[in-house]
């Protein structure tokens, strides 16, 4: 019986099957990073108590890759921490001065620093949110008389009863979150108080489940 290729040259197969192996991890590992899940490092501090610079965290990217294959956006509670992207206001005022509204809600940004965001969900579309005398207070069906979110999440995770500054009173747009840093004293945080507006569903990465790093400093969410 004739020697195959393979038999005769040993190495060829090695280095195939070496190369099948390595194509093989960087397909999982893009499947991972795209559908299931991601890390990012915080930037800022923001999100300080709960969050601090140089945290590792890992965004469950499953969630909203399951709700888009069902068709439908996906919806985070509220209280989740999420990373979302943010938008690139120089081609937002570049479209809008040519007449075309809402340009970049869903598209993907370029050239700008901070192309991920990291910001607590405070409100959903239809409801109501005042900041005022440092309080930030949510309206909707279920609390026509409103209530401060705020104590709920804190109580639960032992953080300080700290001030909101800002003066706001809106309305959250159909489809979309408003949004919020945890350290809202001063110009620490720039969230949907002061600038960077409600955020789209589309925007959304997915939600924080994981800090990774510190080691000392690992937990879920």
């Amino acid at each position: 019986m004739k020697p195959t290729f393979f038999q005769k040259h040993p190495l060829f197969k090695d280095l195939l099957s070496l190369a099948s192996f390595i194509v093989a991890i960087v397909l999982g590992t893009l499947f991972l990073n795209t559908f299931i899940y991601r890390s990012y490092n915080v930037v800022g501090g923001s999100m300080e108590n709960t969050l601090h610079e140089d945290d590792r965290v890992i965004v469950n990217r499953a969630a909203v890759s399951w709700s888009h294959f069902l068709g439908q956006e996906y919806v985070p509670e509220r209280g989740q921490i999420i990373v979302f992207l943010n938008e690139d206001e120089n081609a937002k005022k570049k479209y809008q001065a040519e007449g075309i509204e809402n340009p970049m809600t869903c598209s993907v940004p370029s050239n700008i620093s901070d192309q991920y965001i990291i910001k607590r969900v405070i409100a959903f579309p239809g409801e109501r949110v005042v900041v005022k005398d440092n309080i930030m207070t949510i309206y909707n069906e279920e609390h026509p008389e409103g209530f401060v979110y705020d104590n709920t999440w804190r109580d639960k995770n032992s953080g300080p009863k700290e001030h909101t500054s800002g003066e706001v009173d809106l309305i959250v747009p159909a489809g979309e979150l408003f949004v919020s840093g945890d350290n809202r004293e001063g110009s620490h945080s720039w969230d949907s108080r002061n600038g960077l507006g409600t955020i789209p569903y589309c925007r959304i990465i997915g939600p924080v489940v994981l800090r990774l790093f510190p080691l000392d400093k690992i937990r879920t969410f």
